[in-house]
């Protein structure tokens, strides 16, 4: 069916009640690619229960890391083919560190459906408190449909985050294994573009790509490694708009500027600079 913004808008999503444990945590970090040396003590504080510190970004899958079936995009007023979705940004906030283990329910709704002409924009609200009513994150998010566009809906307005106009502070590289993607999958994203090469080449892509949390966990650790002590809990926020694939394999070269306030990232694959991550921001907390 068309996209109905009038019914999108403002739409209460079904609340997800969700539990996770220290396993789910493990297998979340060693997805990003933790545990690389692992008798590291800062490595082992992803990839060890004894001290283990939790990623914010760990946030943004939790509701969503015990679904076995691939995705669908049915919420109210929309209704999309999965092959034409792409993630276009992701936002997380995190009043304090995250728990090793717990239970919680998320409670989103959509706040906003941009008509981009060729392409449709879907932003969702999150928000995630504990039994007490506690909160413990936030998240926004938004996904780009590619063909779906021209139902007579507002445009909208994009953020940019321009980069100071110096050299960065800071270049990380990141590198990305062959076999990134099927782990990855196992934290809750079954999508088959990101393991199956017919439905890949149905979306448009040579081979099956590397999903854009990973890269977006991926990038957050390395911030979080090479920045801030190697201390999770001093990550407030953390947004990024998606701007390009990664193929498990490439590497990923991450540009920082500290401003005081943020840090202020750009991260493109190694190598050809074909950007990846645009216009994000680590805020500390």
């Amino acid at each position: 069916m068309p996209i109905d913004p009038d019914q999108a808008i403002g739409a209460a999503l079904p609340e997800r009640a969700f539990r996770w444990d220290t396993s789910d945590v493990l297998l979340y970090h060693l997805a990003l690619g933790a545990g690389t040396d692992p008798v590291d003590p800062r490595e082992l504080r992803y990839a060890y229960e004894a001290d283990l510190q939790v990623l914010p970004t760990f946030g943004v899958i939790a509701p969503t890391l015990r679904l076995t079936e691939p995705p669908r995009v049915s919420l109210p007023g929309v209704e999309i083919d999965l092959a034409a979705v792409l993630h276009g940004s992701q936002e997380i906030t995190v009043p304090g560190p995250l728990p090793t283990a717990g239970s919680a329910v998320a409670r989103g709704r959509i706040v906003d459906v941009q008509d981009k002409g060729s392409a449709a924009v879907i932003v969702q609200e999150t928000e995630v408190v504990d039994a007490a009513g506690t909160l413990l994150w936030t998240a926004r998010s938004s996904i780009f449909a590619r063909g779906e566009g021209g139902f007579g809906g507002h445009r909208g307005s994009a953020a940019r985050v321009p980069a100071p106009d110096r050299s960065p502070d800071a270049e990380l590289l990141t590198p990305t294994l062959p076999q990134q993607a099927l782990w990855y999958r196992l934290c809750g994203d079954r999508n088959p573009l990101h393991a199956d090469p017919a439905f890949a080449a149905r979306a448009g892509f040579d081979r099956p790509i590397l999903h854009g949390l990973c890269t977006y966990g991926m990038v957050c650790k390395a911030v979080v490694d090479g920045l801030l002590d190697g201390d999770a809990a001093k990550v407030g926020t953390f947004s990024a708009r998606f701007a390009g694939v990664v193929v498990p394999g490439e590497t990923l070269r991450t540009r920082v500027w500290d401003t005081g306030e943020q840090l202020v990232l750009a991260t493109s694959v190694a190598g050809t600079d074909t950007p990846v991550l645009a216009d994000a921001v680590l805020a500390r907390r």
